[in-house]
């Protein structure tokens, strides 16, 4: 969207804002008007998808309409289990660790001992998968998902294996990975963000949905405060309640005008901070049209809430998420990410998992169900999981350590097969022995679903070529439908 050519001139404006008469206006009083309203998002750097001839045909190099290849999904919606779920305990049955359950353990050292998992599990839907006792909704939706069973990753630490997850890296500052589906395949409402991050945990750094050297257009929005258990999903200022359009478009070109002086004198690359504060206003200023309204919940029918939950002590906060979260995919968002953390349980595993698993079980079932009663699944893909899994064994009698060498993650819907189970860990969980699935591997199946090839899409920064891959990853072509 093009900033119109009206030029400011006298507008009637109540305090405490100064009216826009009083020209010329300083720069202070510019930064100062613009800290309310749609500025004030712009300025948070809510910048993702705004609307330009980029982000409208996907990355250059990419076949329009963006991508390299027939996608079978438009879009991801990644719930993200922060702190290493247990598989053990969740959906990688392991009889044989209730077998040797307090055996001594096989690598955590003196003193720690084999856990048998205090869950019981059984096979459901026509697919027969094996689903833990914790999930007596999600375990209806079956047929609908596609089980991981021998995922691996680099770094058993929850920062960088988090990172890593998100970016494909460990060590390097680097795009997340709902940048590079937005740079790849562009913004499909001009007036919403194409990447949000629902309640991302505060502690690990607003990195994991940042775009790094990837114009900053492409960075994620955050919605909600990020505090675990929090039912917070609203967006703060997101209307203006002084200022009508007419006044914000007119003050918000003058700003604009002088972003694109100052932006004309830098000696910085483009797609840098400067353009992503013009993208972001621009956006800031078109989403007072839709988001409000997509963010009250009040709109979907009782019916709806209570299917996911919403109201629900203990399951309220995951339920608000997954439903905005059907909400923005339906109204075209690219990459949605909904957060639930509190899974790093060293101690009180059987009480802890529980909560963590009721919290999820029954938002994230009619999530599936929903999209699939809305024809959305088949071209939404569904991903769950965490940075790493747990061990069998550990020196707490009952806990789980950290293990990045074999554990779970599922998907479903676009793209991938329903009812499967793809690869295998040992008879303990404790190492992926059978079709083992790197990060990388992740993300290159997840961009092959878009049709996004991930070798081929691609970055020139600091001299060469980058990609969410790096220089690894192969697609898992066994678990595609």
């Amino acid at each position: 969207m093009s900033p119109s050519n009206s030029t400011p001139g006298p507008q009637a404006n109540p305090a405490p804002n100064p009216p826009l008469s009083n020209l010329p206006l300083t720069r202070r009083d510019l930064l100062r008007t613009a800290a309310a309203g749609f500025g004030w998002l712009a300025f948070r750097g809510l910048t993702a998808t705004a609307a330009h001839p980029a982000a409208e045909i996907g990355a250059p190099g990419l076949d329009r309409p963006g991508t390299h290849h027939r996608p079978r999904a438009r879009r991801v919606i990644f719930l993200c289990m922060q702190g290493g779920p247990s598989h053990q305990d969740t959906f990688d049955h392991k009889p044989r660790l209730r077998l040797d359950h307090g055996k001594p353990g096989i690598g955590r050292g003196k003193g720690s001992q084999i856990i048998g998992s205090p869950f019981s599990f059984r096979q459901h839907g026509e697919s027969g998968l094996w689903m833990s006792e914790l999930f007596p909704h999600l375990s209806q939706q079956s047929d609908r998902l596609c089980m991981v069973h021998s995922m691996r990753t680099d770094i058993p630490n929850h920062p960088q294996a988090f990172t890593q997850l998100h970016t494909g890296s460990a060590r390097f500052v680097r795009p997340s990975m709902g940048s590079w589906v937005l740079y790849g395949l562009g913004s499909a409402n001009e007036n919403l963000p194409g990447f949000i991050s629902i309640s991302p945990p505060a502690q690990l750094g607003a990195a994991n949905y940042g775009s790094a050297f990837l114009p900053a257009v492409h960075q994620g929005t955050r919605i909600g405060s990020g505090r675990e258990g929090s039912a917070d999903t609203g967006m703060s200022h997101v209307t203006h309640g002084q200022l009508t359009a007419t006044q914000q478009r007119r003050q918000l070109d003058l700003i604009q005008t002088m972003n694109r002086e100052r932006l004309s004198e830098s000696t910085l690359e483009p797609g840098g901070a400067i353009e992503g504060a013009i993208e972001a206003s621009e956006l800031a200023f078109r989403m007072q049209s839709e988001v409000p309204d997509l963010l009250d919940l009040s709109r979907e029918t009782p019916a709806t809430r209570a299917l996911y939950g919403v109201g629900e002590t203990g399951i309220d906060a995951f339920a608000r998420q997954c439903l905005l979260a059907r909400r923005f995919a339906e109204a075209g968002a690219r990459f949605i990410e909904v957060n639930l953390g509190g899974w790093d349980q060293h101690q009180n595993l059987e009480s802890s998992l529980r909560k963590n698993a009721r919290a999820l079980d029954r938002p994230a079932a009619a999530l599936l169900q929903d999209l699939a009663a809305r024809g959305l699944l088949e071209d939404t893909l569904v991903l769950w999981g965490g940075e790493f899994g747990r061990t069998p064994d550990s020196r707490q009698q009952n806990g789980r350590d950290h293990n990045h060498q074999g554990f779970t993650v599922w998907m479903a819907g676009g793209g991938v097969q329903g009812g499967l189970a793809h690869g295998r860990t040992d008879d303990y969980g404790s190492k992926a022995i059978e079709n083992p699935v790197h990060i990388h591997d992740l993300h290159a199946t997840l961009l092959h679903c878009l049709g996004l090839d991930h070798e081929r899409l691609t970055y020139r920064y600091g001299g060469r070529d980058h990609r969410l891959t790096d220089v690894h990853g192969t697609v898992v072509r066994n678990i595609l439908s």
